[in-house]
């Protein structure tokens, strides 16, 4: 049994029949996915019982994101491998938050060996990215363990066994009268690795940047998110977009300037600690990770003048202020401006699978996925950014690079880099008796 062919495909009798056979499902085909339980606590329930449900879901909210902000501090007072966990931990529950959807849509779950080869699939991209981050930011730990040293120098061609022993196995698994929907999930499950692992890997490359590269970027998208809540709440009268008609141009609006705002004033406070403006780097002699250096031009007081109609307004010249916050009015931009399009975008994914939430993990807010979604096309916006205007050499991790290699390969390069420097005219050339 065929469906019938969609009029658009297949105008004429001569229309290719392959394509009248594909399996063209419109929204209203996607089975319906039973609806997340509330996982509200109960003392919550009671205390709150009073209420509408209008306000009842504004106090749920708050108190549950003072909880999570509140945990989100001490996580960074725990530090910076503290903060990789947690990212990682996020990164396999929003994994797990839409492979599981995946697996409800299409009924996959007794599809053979996939559930499995999806966990797998996750393992072989993390172990390759974390594989990365270690032989850039761990050279000299590396170099003092001779197991690491193979592990690193044949990295990525053990990647790639790993992954390729997951490709035979899914083409093994294919089985009759499921392999359209075997390359479903198989697509499915590649896509959710690009969206989760990669950006996750990105926020992690932010993080070894500087604490305040991972902290402003975050911060920015939450207060965003809390801005237009609360304006969109009190104020909101215009719908904003279809996708989501409880975004409105109050609440869009209320939440760039809040967030500008509190960039701006976030950024000064964080930019006068060395614990957040320094490079998270491993100490190979203490085993930990430390945030000490010389904090950079970045990071220093610069007085900067003033337009002429601030002038007249504030009766200042000029004003004295980090140059970090001016990177910060960018990133807080594009958090308030193009940021919540990352939200729309989940917002259209749950409506394609008619689902209110990615999940029910956290009470008034949905899934992990959901209060994310805006975070991982942050990362990699901060990432672009980084590499684009703020990176430059660093002698650091070259200097970690060179230690790697054997002493006739330095003493090589350690020849060429003396050549260079006189004939610049740095270095006088030695006399020779």
């Amino acid at each position: 049994h065929t469906k019938p062919c969609h009029p658009r495909l297949c105008p004429t009798p001569a229309s290719p029949p392959l394509l009248c056979e594909l399996d063209l499902r419109s929204d209203l085909d996607v089975p319906d996915i039973p609806p997340p339980t509330d996982s509200t606590p109960e003392i919550l329930k009671r205390a709150l019982s009073g209420l509408s449900a209008r306000w009842k879901n504004w106090w749920i909210r708050g108190i549950l994101s003072v909880a999570m902000i509140s945990g989100f501090f001490l996580v960074i007072y725990l530090g910076s491998f503290m903060l990789m966990l947690l990212v990682l931990s996020i990164q396999v529950k929003c994994y797990h938050e839409i492979i599981t959807i995946g697996y409800r849509v299409y009924h996959s779950y007794d599809l053979p060996w996939f559930r499995s080869l999806s966990w797998y699939f996750l393992l072989c991209v993390n172990y390759f990215f974390y594989g990365e981050t270690v032989a850039d930011y761990f050279a000299t730990f590396v170099q003092r363990r001779e197991q690491l040293q193979f592990l690193i120098r044949y990295h990525r061609f053990i990647s790639f066994a790993l992954y390729l022993t997951g490709f035979c196995m899914f083409v093994l698994s294919l089985v009759k009268k499921h392999y359209r929907l075997q390359f479903y999930m198989f697509a499915w499950t590649h896509v959710t690795l690009l969206i989760t692992v990669t950006q996750s890997h990105l926020v992690i490359q932010n993080l070894f940047e500087g604490m305040i590269w991972f902290l402003v970027p975050i911060s920015s998208v939450i207060c965003n998110d809390i801005a237009a809540y609360i304006f969109g709440f009190f104020f909101g009268k215009t719908p904003l977009i279809k996708l989501s008609p409880k975004k409105t141009w109050e609440g869009f609006i209320g939440g760039f300037f809040s967030t500008v705002v509190f960039g701006f004033v976030f950024s000064y406070f964080l930019a006068q600690h060395q614990y957040f403006v320094c490079p998270v780097e491993y100490n190979s002699e203490t085993n930990r990770f430390v945030t000490e250096c010389e904090p950079s031009e970045l990071f220093q007081i610069k007085k900067y003048p003033l337009p002429p109609l601030f002038q007249a307004v504030l009766g200042w010249e000029t004003v004295n202020m980090y140059p970090f916050q001016l990177h910060s009015i960018a990133l807080s931009t594009f958090a308030s401006l193009i940021g919540p399009f990352g939200g729309f975008f989940a917002s259209g994914f749950k409506r394609a699978f008619k689902i209110k939430d990615f999940a029910d993990t956290i009470p008034g807010h949905g899934g992990i996925m959901d209060r994310f979604d805006c975070q991982y096309l942050m990362a990699t916006f901060v990432h672009v950014y980084i590499t684009s205007f703020i990176r430059g050499p660093n002698p650091s991790k070259l200097l970690k690079q060179l230690l790697i290699l054997q002493p006739e390969q330095q003493l090589s390069v350690y020849k060429t880099l003396k050549s260079h420097l006189i004939e610049k005219g740095i270095l006088q050339p030695s006399l020779r008796v």
